[in-house]
């Protein structure tokens, strides 16, 4: 089966002209904090990839990633073959950011991207960058924006500093109901809603630029910093008065259980997700329902993929999920994930409880299709039809 570790999220990035994407990039790449992200932007100049080092200006068309470089034109044609570059295993990447043409249409790119055929990417959602002082006007002379809004999994509303709280309370109001919405100054938006940093780790020898940049933000007041939350969750009692705070407009709810969840109920949790749930990650047990497996999940607005893995020896078996969000509700998700979970995990499931969740698992490689065939079956029966994933 796919290994999830080897698939890098794709993030399409898009806005109008001057909403401030190419500032939330450049505060992504600043904020990375080891995090290895390679991009591939659509008329823009350049930047950096290097964590290590400032985001910045390289040349007229080329995006730096290690020692080559790639083109920024993006077509339908050239969009696989950049895709196949950012992904070879030598550039060690985490993350892939496509930043759209302030004049693209964002549909057609996700077009593009779900169609790849390259197996190490997968989806990590559609992010439109919205101008909360000029959005009006533009709608007005562009209303091809509502609909661009509409397709997105998280709306960023940038610029709310030159906006009072009634004009940004009617945009919000406004705006699609089904998408996340935060809202930011100068592109600052907390990278966890992007992608799972690297943890920080000890470093031993020469100081780097990671360093230099930690002493720098440590010494800036509350609520001025570049790109760093203070690591509490937003809605926990660790993190008291943090208005200021990148994270302060979403909220994350953790959920654990030691006994197996039913793989029908949770699908019908997940076919019914609330509207502002942006993301869901994390591994889960079915049990009985495949007791080889336990099951990656990544869900970014609508879409959806499931990865099976083999239990390692001596594993323990549980579930945990994370999810992120904004204007979610923590305790009712927590109380309907905790509906998911088995009445009688024992009992042997009925036949097709596994149809809904395979539905979502991810056709295999070829090569991973043929050590499969030499592996014992997982006694679970494919659905009669295989509907391919996506956003739904």
């Amino acid at each position: 089966m796919n290994n999830p570790g080897r698939q890098i999220p794709v993030i399409v990035l898009a806005g109008f002209l001057g909403s401030g994407k190419t500032t939330l990039l450049n505060h992504l790449l600043r904020a990375s904090r080891g995090t290895r992200i390679g991009a591939i932007v659509n008329d823009f100049g350049s930047i950096e990839i290097d964590a290590m080092t400032v985001a910045g200006r390289l040349g007229d068309s080329t995006v730096s990633l290690g020692g080559g470089c790639l083109c920024c034109a993006v077509d339908s044609s050239e969009l696989d073959r950049y895709l196949d570059k950012l992904t070879r295993p030598a550039a060690r990447l985490d993350v892939i950011v496509i930043e759209a043409s302030g004049l693209a249409e964002p549909q057609e790119l996700l077009k593009m991207l779900l169609a790849s055929e390259n197996p190490r990417i997968v989806y990590g959602g559609l992010v439109e960058v919205v101008d909360a002082a000029e959005y009006e006007a533009t709608r007005e002379h562009h209303p091809e924006i509502e609909r661009h809004v509409a397709i997105a999994d998280l709306v960023v509303l940038n610029k709310t500093d030159r906006v009072d709280a009634g004009d940004l309370a009617r945009l919000r109001a406004s705006l699609p109901e089904a998408a996340a919405v935060v809202e930011s100054a100068y592109g600052r938006v907390d990278p966890e809603l992007f992608f799972d940093r690297r943890p920080v780790t000890e470093r031993v020898g020469q100081l780097a630029f990671d360093d230099l940049l930690d002493d720098v933000l440590d010494d800036l007041p509350d609520g001025e910093e570049p790109g760093r939350s203070c690591g509490h969750d937003p809605h926990g009692p660790g993190c008291p008065g943090h208005g200021g705070h990148l994270h302060a407009g979403y909220t994350s709810v953790a959920f654990t259980s030691q006994v197996p969840l039913d793989p029908r109920r949770l699908m019908a949790f997940l076919d019914t997700r609330p509207e502002g749930l942006y993301r869901v990650k994390g591994f889960i047990d079915f049990g009985a329902a495949d007791p080889r497996n336990r099951y990656s999940l990544h869900a970014v607005g609508r879409f959806l993929r499931f990865y099976p893995e083999p239990w390692a020896p001596g594993q323990e078996r549980r579930t945990d999920l994370v999810l992120i969000g904004a204007g979610i509700d923590a305790p009712a998700l927590d109380q309907h994930l905790a509906g998911c979970v088995s009445d009688d995990p024992g009992a042997v499931p009925a036949e097709h409880a596994m149809w809904g969740v395979l539905r979502y698992v991810p056709e295999p490689e070829p090569e991973a299709e043929a050590e499969a065939e030499a592996e014992p079956e997982s006694g679970i029966e494919d659905p009669e039809e295989s509907e391919e994933a996506g956003v739904r």
